[in-house]
C-alpha cells in the first residue's frame, strides 16, 4: 500500500508519518512545501505540481490547510484560496488518477447550538470562517467513492500546542494560564492513527462519506491540566482565565461531537480519557 501525506510539516501529518512508517507493507510519500518533502506542492500554485508522482498512490491523507481560526478570519480570501480552491484543484486531479482521498476536516463544520450533540447524521452549519472552508470542500466531493472525510476535534498528544505549553510551564516552574470554558470531544494522536488505519483497510465496505473522530467524553482544557497533574504529581500550577469575546470570535466555546460509526464498527477500544491521555504521555519525561 502506498500512501501520500499532504502537508508533511503540520501537526497531524507529523505524527501520522512517524506512526504509519513503522507499519509493514506501507510506503509513505511526503508532499508539502519544505525541503523534507519527497514532492513539492504549493496549494496556491497547484498547476506546478507533478501529478505523475501520484500514478501508483493508493491513498492520500490530505492534512494540509491554514488551520488557525483567527488567521482564516483575518485573511479570509487568501486562506480560501489555499484551503478551498487549491485544495479542490488538487483533489480533482488526484481523483482522476484513481487516488482515494481521506480529507481531514474539523468539528468546526458544526455550529454552536446550546445542548446540541452532533453526529454524522447532523446537518453541518458552519459559522466560523475556518469551518466554512472545511464544509465547502466536503460539499464539493461528498458522494464520490474516492472521497471520505474525517472530522477532527482537538487532538491531544505530547506535541500539541496546549500540551507543550503546559509541559513547558512545569519544566520552567511557571504558572500556566488556562482559558475556560473551552470544551471538545478530545481524541488522542494514537487513536487518530488507529482510526485511519482502520478506514484504509475497510475503505470499500465502510460506506458513510464522513466519520467523526470523537472521543466519548466532553473535555475542557482545565480537565487536561488536571490529568497532567495526576500523571506528574501536581507539578503544574495554573490560573483559570475567563476567555474574552476575542478568543471566541472565531471558535466555539463548546462543540459536542459524537460518532455513530466508531461504536457501531468497534473501531476503538472503550477507554476513559484518563487512560488515553496517560498512554499518550507515558514516554514523556520533563
Amino acid at each position: 500500500m502506498k500512501i501520500a501525506i499532504i502537508g508533511n510539516t503540520g501537526y497531524i501529518a507529523g505524527f501520522l508519518k512517524d506512526s504509519l512508517i513503522k507499519k509493514n507493507g506501507i510506503e509513505i510519500i511526503l508532499i508539502g512545501r519544505n525541503m523534507a518533502a519527497d514532492e513539492f506542492l504549493d496549494l496556491n500554485c497547484v498547476e506546478n505540481f507533478s501529478f505523475d508522482a501520484l500514478e501508483d498512490v493508493d491513498y492520500i491523507l490530505f492534512a494540509a490547510a491554514v488551520s488557525s481560526p483567527d488567521i482564516c478570519a483575518q485573511e479570509f480570501e487568501k486562506c480560501w484560496k489555499t484551503n478551498v480552491d487549491g485544495t479542490s484543484r488538487f483533489i480533482n486531479e488526484a481523483m482522476k488518477r484513481r487516488c482515494r482521498i481521506l480529507f481531514f476536516s474539523s468539528d468546526a463544520v458544526y455550529g454552536d447550538s446550546k445542548g446540541m450533540v452532533y453526529d454524522e447524521r447532523s446537518k453541518p452549519k458552519a459559522i466560523t470562517p475556518y469551518g466554512k472552508m472545511k464544509k465547502e470542500v466536503e460539499d464539493r466531493f461528498t458522494g464520490s467513492s474516492y472521497f471520505k472525510s474525517i472530522r477532527l476535534p482537538y487532538v491531544v498528544s505530547a506535541n500539541d500546542k496546549f500540551m507543550k505549553y503546559c509541559l513547558g510551564c512545569m519544566k520552567n516552574h511557571k504558572k500556566a494560564e488556562i482559558f475556560h470554558p473551552f470544551y471538545r470531544n478530545c481524541i488522542t494522536a494514537g487513536e487518530i492513527t488507529e482510526i485511519i488505519c482502520w478506514l484504509l483497510e475497510h475503505w470499500e465496505t465502510f460506506s458513510p462519506p464522513v466519520l467523526n473522530a470523537a472521543g466519548r467524553e466532553l473535555i475542557s482544557r482545565v480537565r487536561i491540566a488536571d490529568e497532567i497533574n495526576r500523571i506528574y504529581k501536581n507539578q503544574l500550577q495554573y490560573d483559570i482565565i475567563q476567555s474574552n469575546h476575542l478568543f471566541f470570535a472565531n471558535r466555539h466555546q463548546i462543540t459536542q461531537m459524537e460518532s455513530i460509526y466508531l461504536k457501531m464498527y468497534q473501531i476503538l477500544e472503550e477507554k476513559s480519557f484518563t487512560e488515553r491521555i496517560k498512554k499518550e504521555l507515558e514516554n514523556v519525561r520533563l
